[in-house]
């Protein structure tokens, strides 16, 4: 069962827990803005669910809560940033604030993230830059939780990508885990007690398995078996394309960072991750409001196409995530009873006012 709570209840519980975990007021509203923005947008493997994770990687002291990011090396395009093990919101809206401020000088702007942390979704950070007007790209490497195509050992992360437009009536918003599904997910599926679909996971002896809690408390141990790359198992499917994508993003942050690779870091949770953001200005190519009426255009041709017999109507990325926000701020935020007696907890741990 859900509990309906408003986006205003919510966001000040997070910033009361974060601020008493130990940030200042200004950091710990960054960090809510993250979480609420995956609550807003219907993505609730990657908002309020994730506190729990966050509040035992503070405890542990795996993530520094007084860590400021440090640029090493930094050209007019570029930037290498180490976050000293920052909470991955702060490393990462730090990132993309340095890698829009380069794009408006000089019509691009690049920068990669290491020893960092979980930075949320993917898809908050090119939103940052589609609100000035630019293109943006972001990618994270993660904790191992993916077998490689033809495997059943978990070798690359979740490695989310992705990629924001300005058009209207909303931009061109694309997030997606290179894994058929998040751990979050799998966490979700395992909180409510229910089946995962077929296809999203195998278990060590390499078999297809729906027990989302046996699957959760496996990935979590570090056993064989684990999430699937985007397209599923084997190639029939095209999972062979969800593993090369995984290896790029990897790629573009571990191995570009020079950081932590996500077989090296520890669990499935991995911290000490490392991000990779781009942003580039559409000026360089054209009148920037003549792409975006283009892109715009293109957007509509899509969902005004010929549907499926059946189908209600076509949506384009982002489409659902801000229809849902509209009503999310309207009618409140539905909170899984697990992830509200968890929210209580921390709150009754730290002594705060709780919800």
């Amino acid at each position: 069962m859900d509990t309906i709570v408003s986006h205003q209840a919510l966001r000040a519980l997070m910033e009361r827990v974060f601020a008493r975990e130990g940030f200042t007021a200004e950091d710990a509203g960054k960090i809510a803005d993250v979480l609420m923005q995956a609550d807003l947008f219907g993505i609730e493997s990657h908002g309020a669910q994730r506190m729990m994770y966050y509040h035992r990687n503070i405890a542990m002291g795996s993530v520094d809560v007084h860590a400021k990011p440090e640029i090493l090396r930094e050209t007019p395009v570029s930037a290498l940033m180490d976050a000293h093990f920052a909470m991955g919101q702060l490393s990462g809206v730090q990132a993309m604030e340095l890698a829009i401020e380069k794009a408006g000088r000089t019509g691009v702007g690049i920068v990669c993230v290491r020893n960092s942390s979980h930075y949320g979704i993917a898809g908050y950070y090119p939103l940052m830059a589609a609100r000035q007007g630019l293109c943006a790209f972001s990618m994270t490497n993660t904790g191992p939780i993916m077998v490689p195509t033809f495997g059943r050992e978990m070798m690359l992360g979740t490695n989310p990508l992705a990629f924001c437009m300005p058009a209207d009536p909303y931009p061109f918003w694309f997030d997606a885990s290179t894994t058929v599904v998040t751990l979050g997910k799998v966490e979700v599926y395992a909180k409510r007690g229910k089946t995962m679909p077929d296809g999203w996971t195998i278990d060590a002896q390499g078999e297809i398995t729906d027990d989302a809690q046996a699957m959760n408390r496996s990935i979590l141990a570090g056993e064989l078996g684990g999430i699937l790359p985007l397209g599923g198992a084997g190639e029939t499917h095209s999972g062979h394309k969800g593993y090369g994508l995984a290896i790029m993003v990897e790629a573009l942050t571990g191995v570009l960072a020079q950081g932590l690779l996500s077989p090296e870091m520890q669990g499935a949770h991995g911290d000490h991750t490392c991000h990779f953001f781009l942003a580039f200005d559409p000026a360089l190519f054209g009148d920037p409001a003549d792409i975006r009426a283009r892109m715009s255009r293109y957007l509509t041709m899509l969902r005004e196409s010929e549907k499926m017999p059946g189908a209600r109507r076509i949506y384009t990325p982002g489409e659902k995530a801000f229809e849902a926000q509209a009503r999310r701020l309207a009618q409140g935020i539905p909170v899984e009873e697990n992830t509200l007696r968890e929210l209580r907890e921390i709150a009754a741990e730290l002594g705060v006012e709780a919800i």
